[in-house]
């Protein structure tokens, strides 16, 4: 059995199951569908149809209409607020820089005509305010300077018909992604309202700007609750009205993920929630969270605040921010090997104060602890490479006699002391290590814009000048060559294609993944060379000795 080949193989499949996932992410379109909204809760207020009816079917940002502004700049945020349903319409993180254009500030919520992206908050009710509704707000531009710890910025709707009126304010802090929304809700009219405020996201369907056709990460609405933990919600879900998703629930929050960034509505203590997405037309969705306040006899006032964390998914801070919150750096199946390799990654880092190094470092420790198993692969595969001639000779004599030459195979196997998979099981063992490796890489927005040398300033971009994938092609090769090569021609010419086309792919990947595989591949190229020379000294002295 030629081990390497079903190797190299297992490899080659992970990575086209990569490329179908985006590829059918960004060009399967979506099957037609009407408007759906998820069911009415039980036992709860449930205001799906008055809410459905605050938003048309199309609801492009210039149908939300545009209105008084203020923009607001602290150390770590540029927000746009807009007086026109108090909607949160532009963010910017100013630490981080677009994908495709690192001259550019990243930008999370955009009040783009295309690809739009809003949080947005109301009340459900007859005569009560919707993110449709006209806020009076100070235009201008807000700042946090000098020692102030936080900014406020108030906007204020009234009916006096009703008498009802409603405070809504914005909370920035410094040196937080988390933003807080405070309500207070005044009625000052003469009959009882239900006060069931809604938070919601309304996002494109859309993979997010500069997102690499070869690395599939999921786009798309999460919800958290205690029962059922983190959930995923696909768009196509949404659209064909299949959403399966805890719907009403006493804790949790609603969240929108995309690669290395999340915003999610947390709310807080054990109020009654419904949560629902639904299908706006038009590629584009929303999905929020429904809270029960209670209701408010004539004369009186609530307040009740509900944060929002807009930013990046940064490992340390989501956990502290909300149960669960970490889970949006989702590493899959393999999320109980994922996190201790983050967690020696970090504090690698930490000590040499550089991702790169730190990727090499974590590469070479993971190469020792594996080193028993990868040897007894190697010393394995080169028993292998040295009856390569001798199995060749056999296919010679029997041609075309299959069971002749296999039985043939298995009595020279027999004799040699040789285990024909006793290459390949040590080395698939492996393999989850080094794909956990590979998506914890993938999720560190840590190494957004984080340089390692010279040419390679950020490793979450593909390598500029291709180096990295060249020298990972070249050593793929020389990793074949080290290996039995198979004995019919046309597998070996696959063989030698296979690190070409890999090579093509990696120049497409984050920098830090192809600088992981060319350590990875080095190391394994110089354990594998002396394992060979091993076993050839071993054979040869044997030989004379004969």
């Amino acid at each position: 059995m030629d081990n390497q080949r079903l190797i190299l193989f297992i490899v080659f499949s992970f990575s086209l199951l990569l490329l179908w996932e985006a590829w059918q992410g960004k060009n399967v379109p979506p099957p037609p569908a009407p408007t759906t909204a998820s069911a009415p809760a039980a036992g709860i207020p449930t205001p799906s149809e008055a809410l459905k009816a605050t938003t048309p079917a199309v609801a492009r940002p210039a149908s939300f209409g545009r209105g008084p502004r203020a923009v607001v700049e602290t150390d770590v945020l540029r927000a746009t607020i807009d007086g026109n349903g108090g909607d949160l319409r532009e963010l910017q993180l100013l630490p981080y820089r677009e994908t495709d254009d690192k001259k550019q500030v990243f930008t999370l919520f955009e009040d783009n005509q295309t690809q739009p992206y809003l949080a947005q908050s109301g009340l459900v009710g007859e005569n009560l305010p919707t993110h449709r509704s006209a806020f009076q707000i100070n235009p201008g531009t807000y700042r946090l300077t000098g020692g102030a710890a936080q900014l406020l910025v108030p906007l204020v709707w009234s009916d006096p018909a009703t008498g009802v009126r409603v405070e809504k304010t914005y909370i920035f802090k410094r040196g937080s992604y988390q933003i807080a929304v405070r309500t207070r809700v005044i009625n000052g009219g003469t009959k009882p309202i239900d006060v069931t405020p809604y938070f919601q996201f309304t996002r494109y369907g859309g993979a997010p700007r500069g997102e690499s056709l070869f690395l599939h990460t999921y786009t798309g609405p999460v919800f958290y609750t205690d029962a059922n933990k983190f959930q995923k919600v696909a768009f196509k879900k949404i659209e064909e009205g299949k959403a399966d998703f805890d719907k009403t629930a006493d804790n949790g929050w609603v969240g929108m993920v995309q690669h290395h960034f999340v915003a999610a509505w947390l709310p807080e203590g054990n109020v009654k929630r419904e949560y629902y997405t639904r299908a706006l037309g038009d590629d584009l969705y929303s999905a929020g969270v429904i809270l029960a306040e209670g209701t408010l006899a004539p004369g009186q006032q609530k307040t009740f605040t509900v944060p929002l964390y807009a930013g990046p998914q940064l490992q340390k801070t989501l956990e502290k921010t909300a149960p669960g919150l970490d889970l949006v750096r989702d590493y899959g199946w393999l999320t109980p090997l994922a996190y201790p390799i983050y967690w020696s990654l970090e504090k690698i880092e930490r000590l040499v104060g550089n991702w790169g190094w730190a990727i090499i470092i974590l590469t070479l420790l993971l190469k020792l602890a594996l080193f028993p198993l990868s040897a007894a692969g190697y010393k394995s595969m080169a028993k292998m490479k040295k009856l390569t001639p001798r199995l060749q000779k056999l296919k010679e004599t029997y041609g075309d006699d299959r069971a002749k030459l296999h039985q043939s195979m298995a009595e020279m196997y027999k004799t040699e002391k040789i285990n024909p998979l006793g290459g390949c099981l040590p080395i698939l063992i492996q393999i989850p290590v080094f794909i956990a490796l590979y998506w914890v890489l993938l999720a560190a927005v840590e190494m957004r814009g984080a340089p390692w040398l010279g040419w390679i300033t950020d490793l979450t971009a593909p390598d500029p000048f291709y180096i990295l994938p060249i020298i990972m092609g070249i050593t793929s090769i020389l990793q074949v060559k080290l290996n039995p090569q198979p004995m019919d021609p046309m597998q070996a010419k696959i063989m030698m294609i296979m690190p070409v086309a890999f090579t093509v792919m990696f120049v497409f990947f984050p920098a830090g993944l192809v600088l992981y595989w060319v350590v990875n591949n080095i190391l394994s190229i110089a354990q594998q060379w002396v394992i060979n020379k091993q076993v050839q000294g071993g054979g040869k002295t044997a030989s004379s000795k004969a």
